[in-house]
């Protein structure tokens, strides 16, 4: 584990404890040139798991560009999407001569991916629904993984991921990129440095979901011919196929507009609340150097549509969260992402692609840098991160461990608005003290084949 990085431990003895903490785990062979392998500088032979448009917007670019990398094969369930993905990859290929690239090839399903022994890692970027289960079983086959946000959709699904790669010893990376903004870097600077005094409250909050869509407007339809609609739906309950619920069967891979419809079920997100939160509530947990547990009470209200309704995720969801040692954390789906921390002494704000977002009581600490001897928090985007860490075998920014912990925030406070009532938690056990109903809501209802089994 990385030790604790609050303001009382000098640089110079963090930067030695977390050299020991981050000690090399098990090598990647063909990475590595361990017996049987390639020499030590050997691409990383990447994998795209899911081709959508977050795949073309944010993570095949990024993943193209470095010359670390290889991407060799794309997986989705979608012909078409499939296609443009290869045709992506092959063209940035006949661009940029690879010596050692062979082409892209193409998969309908993941478990081929998984089984192919000269992969060594993948980029899943699949609905929310399937991120649990396809980081577990890459990390049973041997594969370091890059998980899109949020790596899971409950609480024991994130700690299965977690329990996962640690026993199988692989490199984890929760895939977003906002530890890659400057102005959140300098946000949890300023705080960690206790620049601000002693935290006393945080605010915290992402945009608005779209209205919810009655079923009557969305009637079954016969599935697309491109589309493996049993496999997309994997474990989550057999519904009729309608536009809506999915994706747009052509097209819909530029990023400017809407979220697809899945997005606003339950049965495969929680919307913003979680999706967009996963973001937000991970620079709450950095600058409070929590990344490693969670707060000790939660209370929440929500407005849920009907059963009539096909997008039945919350329209209004705000949480109210209390930690140990009495940071109060308010999050909410208020329409801007943002996160506030305000202390004793003063306070600090940074709102997500606002020019004019970052703010402080005294702007001086919009200024303000860490000295040689007080914490210095690392800005690098998170391919780069991951890239780095496959190939040192050390931990990454936001492994495993963070992701779940961040999502579980954003978990329970669902849990506490859908009950209606406060909720103790206990972030040790990661259960409601004495509370068998709310434990119920710790985990979802699967279908089978699709259970996790770490």
């Amino acid at each position: 584990m990385i030790p604790p990085t609050s303001a009382s431990v000098p640089r110079r003895t963090f930067l030695k404890q977390s050299a020991a903490a981050a000690a090399p785990m098990i090598l990647a062979p063909r990475v590595f040139g361990a017996p049987g392998g390639t020499a030590p500088n050997d691409r990383i032979r990447l994998a795209m798991i899911g081709t959508g448009r977050q795949v073309f917007h944010a993570n095949l670019p990024l993943f193209l560009g470095p010359k670390e990398v290889e991407v060799v094969a794309v997986c989705d369930v979608d012909a078409w999407r499939l296609d443009q993905a290869k045709k992506r990859v092959e063209q940035h290929y006949a661009h940029h001569k690879s010596g050692t690239w062979k082409g892209c090839t193409t998969h309908r399903d993941f478990r081929e991916v998984l089984a192919r022994k000269d992969i060594d890692a993948v980029m899943i970027s699949t609905p929310d629904h399937w991120h649990a289960y396809m980081a577990v079983e890459a990390a049973k086959a041997g594969k370091d993984i890059a998980l899109e946000k949020p790596i899971s959709l409950s609480v024991a699904e994130g700690r299965a991921i977690a329990e996962a790669v640690k026993k199988h010893e692989r490199v984890f990376r929760t895939d977003t990129e906002v530890r890659g903004n400057r102005n959140f870097q300098r946000l949890c600077q300023v705080v960690r440095n206790g620049r601000i005094g002693k935290v006393q409250r945080v605010l915290a909050g992402v945009p608005k979901d779209q209205p919810p869509r009655k079923l009557a407007s969305a009637p079954p339809m016969p599935v697309p011919p491109d589309l493996d609609y049993d496999m997309w739906l994997g474990g989550a309950p057999k519904r009729p196929y309608t536009l809506q619920r999915v994706h747009h069967p052509k097209g819909g891979l530029n990023y400017a507009g809407k979220f697809p419809g899945w997005m606003q079920i339950t049965d495969y997100s929680l919307g913003v609340f979680l999706n967009w939160g996963t973001h937000i509530i991970d620079i709450v947990q950095w600058a409070l150097d929590t990344e490693r547990t969670g707060p000790v009470e939660v209370e929440a209200s929500a407005d849920f549509p009907g059963k009539e309704f096909l997008w039945d995720v919350p329209t209004r969801i705000e949480a109210r969260y209390r930690y140990a040692n009495g940071i109060e954390l308010t999050y909410s789906a208020a329409g801007r992402p943002f996160v506030r921390v305000e202390g004793a002494d003063g306070w600090i704000e940074n709102t997500w692609f606002q020019s004019t977002g970052f703010k402080a009581s005294d702007p001086e600490l919009l200024k303000w840098q860490p000295g040689p001897d007080e914490i210095q928090l690392p800005l690098l985007s998170e391919k780069t991160d991951f890239i780095q860490c496959v190939r040192s075998r050390k931990e990454t920014l936001i492994p495993a461990e963070a992701g779940h912990r961040t999502a579980t925030i954003c978990q329970i406070g669902y849990i506490a608005a859908t009950l209606g009532r406060k909720l103790k938690w206990d972030p040790v056990a990661e259960k409601f003290p004495a509370d068998d109903e709310a434990n119920r809501l710790l985990t979802r209802p699967t279908r089978k084949p699709w259970r996790i089994q770490v």
